[in-house]
């Protein structure tokens, strides 16, 4: 299971300060059900316990850094303490999923619609061409207003944070999800007409004004359908594993 995963999304894909890979367990875990989500918590572990799930495969590493000290003080201690006494095992693929060809912002692409995809800021590391970001291009031009209730919508969001809307038809658009704001004037450079992303800082939104669209979904809801990717190869590699994704919403930001 966890070489297929990385066949897909090699670890050294993953960007320095990452820590994807195996997170709690042992490796010749015999897999009875994977729970696939975006983040891991007390709840996510519970879920897996409820399905029959031994193997949780997410996005966000639950552990970003080493642990000092494994206790209740805090919920990434307990939610590995609570692995550990259950006997699950703990996967995740972050950025390296994010950089791999088909992975994070290939998906992001798919639901969007968008064809002719590459990526926005390619490069090749170990002989394996990845990147960051992608670009692509609508279907049908459209105006910014239509633009951002499309993505709405493809995204089930409740708001969006955009610029000033782009007074020009939107054809291309580069997406990075996640905090992308760092692909921003990549995104210019690219002659994308929008930049979608999940979230970036205020001061990053001041001077692109009839430049480029921006729209900022949310990091949650900009990775929310990563855990269908994890499926997809799970069930092509090892057909015999049954796959639930989770149903725990682990977004910690509300909109009121």
């Amino acid at each position: 299971m966890l070489s297929a995963l990385e066949r897909f999304a090699p670890l050294p894909l993953q960007e320095s300060w990452d820590n994807a890979g195996l997170q709690v367990g042992l490796t010749e875990t015999e897999v009875s059900g994977a729970l696939l989500c975006l983040d891991v918590t007390e709840k996510i572990v519970d879920e897996a316990i409820r399905k029959g799930c031994n193997l949780i495969v997410s996005h966000h590493p639950l552990l970003f850094r080493g642990l000092k000290t494994i206790s209740d003080l805090t919920d990434v201690q307990r939610t590995v303490m609570k692995a550990i006494r259950e006997g699950l095992c703990v996967v995740s693929m972050h950025t390296n999923m994010d950089n791999a060809q088909g992975g994070v912002n290939f998906r992001i692409a798919q639901k969007l619609g968008l064809k002719d995809v590459a990526f926005l800021a390619p490069k090749t590391v170990e002989g394996v061409e990845c990147g960051s970001g992608i670009i692509g291009t609508l279907q049908e031009p459209m105006a910014s207003d239509d633009f951002v209730i499309a993505v709405k919508k493809a995204f089930g969001v409740e708001c969006a944070m955009c610029n000033e809307l782009l007074r020009r038809p939107i054809r291309k658009v580069a997406v990075c999800g996640g905090a992308g704001d760092f692909l921003l004037d990549e995104a210019l450079k690219s002659g994308a007409d929008a930049f979608i992303t999940g979230e970036m800082h205020y001061h990053q939104y001041f001077g692109y004004e009839q430049q480029i669209q921006i729209c900022v979904i949310g990091h949650y809801q900009s990775e929310q359908y990563t855990a269908e990717i994890f499926r997809d190869i799970i069930e092509k590699e090892c057909p015999g594993v049954r796959t639930c994704i989770a149903e725990t919403c682990t977004n910690p930001i509300l909109y009121i």
